[in-house]
């Protein structure tokens, strides 16, 4: 699963979604989010060890697991260190994320709402 590249995991993604019938504008969203966990796990550590995307009643849910403990972090680094910015996306398309780390490396889990909910609401 180390060599699972963004295309691949946004292709496993459109398909799932499209068989659910889910709206472009969702799965915009979600196509993003696996992009970014997908391409951090392949920069940051190692690679993709687990890859899994499911729809629960009032969420997509995007798993991504790598063999690095290193947490994400977020934008406000020094500016001489690359990168948070995809991180910083995720977070704002997810309704929440869950981060599980151990010895082995880390699952994130990010859920993206089905609804979409209008600015300023």
């Amino acid at each position: 699963m180390s060599g699972l590249r963004c295309a691949d995991a946004r292709q496993v993604a459109r398909r799932v979604l499209s068989a659910r019938g889910v709206g472009e504008r969702l799965v915009d969203d979600v196509l993003t989010v696996v992009a970014e966990l997908v391409s951090n796990a392949t920069r940051h550590a190692g690679g993709v060890t687990g890859f899994s995307i499911r729809q629960l009643p009032d969420a997509v849910a995007i798993e991504v697991s790598d063999a690095s403990p290193v947490l994400p972090r977020s934008p406000g680094t020094p500016v001489a260190v690359p990168g948070g910015f995809g991180w910083l996306l995720v977070n704002r398309l997810a309704a929440r994320t869950e981060i599980s780390a151990g010895r082995g490396g880390k699952t994130i889990t990010a859920y993206v709402p089905l609804t979409v909910t209008a600015p300023g609401t």
